[in-house]
């Protein structure tokens, strides 16, 4: 078990794991979790078919795993094989895919290749084609979505910045790929597709 706590960490740990674009790919190949910025605030990441590499994500976050899980993609092409289109209309899809790339998340139907590990207790799976480009490099490289919850302790603030994450989580990641968020002060709206209503104000 990954047991994560508020601790200060050595400078050369820290220095060890904010680590340059192939690296990060490189520990999610490897099943690793890893933190990037995003459009509002930092998330923790890692593959979305690799129920090992989530379950470390998890732990870390304490987070239960009925809730589920944010996929986040370069392209609404990336996001295609988690969704079951066909429980949505075509003007329902226009809706979503207007809002792309953006800060918007869109709860929508899952595809039978959802694992229970990412849609948690739902028959439906969050996605989200973001605008950052350091994240759509990432996704692109990695060429496939990743996941996103924010990158934050039970209990403390989301981090907004390199630093903040290396201070909270620097300790239980394996990878941190440095940058900027892209200036929102809060985490992405969540919709759901079929209704249009707004689950979370962002």
């Amino acid at each position: 078990m990954i047991v994560c706590t508020l601790v200060a960490s050595s400078s050369e740990h820290m220095r060890s794991i904010v680590n340059n674009f192939e690296q990060v790919l490189d520990a999610l190949h490897q099943g690793d979790v890893i933190a990037y910025p995003t459009e509002g605030v930092f998330g923790v990441g890692c593959d979305p078919d690799r129920p090992d590499a989530i379950q470390k994500l998890l732990e870390i976050k304490n987070r239960p795993v009925e809730k589920g899980l944010i996929l986040i993609a370069s392209s609404y092409a990336q996001l295609q094989p988690y969704i079951d289109e066909c429980q949505l209309s075509a003007q329902q899809l226009a809706h979503v895919q207007a809002s792309w790339p953006g800060p918007v998340t869109w709860v929508m139907p899952a595809s039978d290749r959802v694992s229970v590990w990412l849609s948690g207790l739902f028959d439906t799976i969050a996605v989200r084609v973001t605008d950052h480009p350091q994240v759509q490099q990432l996704c692109e490289a990695y060429g496939k979505p990743i996941t996103s919850t924010s990158a934050n302790l039970t209990g403390q603030p989301s981090c907004m910045t390199t630093e903040a994450v290396q201070q909270q989580l620097g300790h239980c990641l394996h990878a941190i790929l440095a940058g900027q968020t892209g200036g929102r002060d809060k985490p992405s709206e969540i919709r759901d597709a079929r209704t249009l209503e707004i689950l979370r104000q962002g």
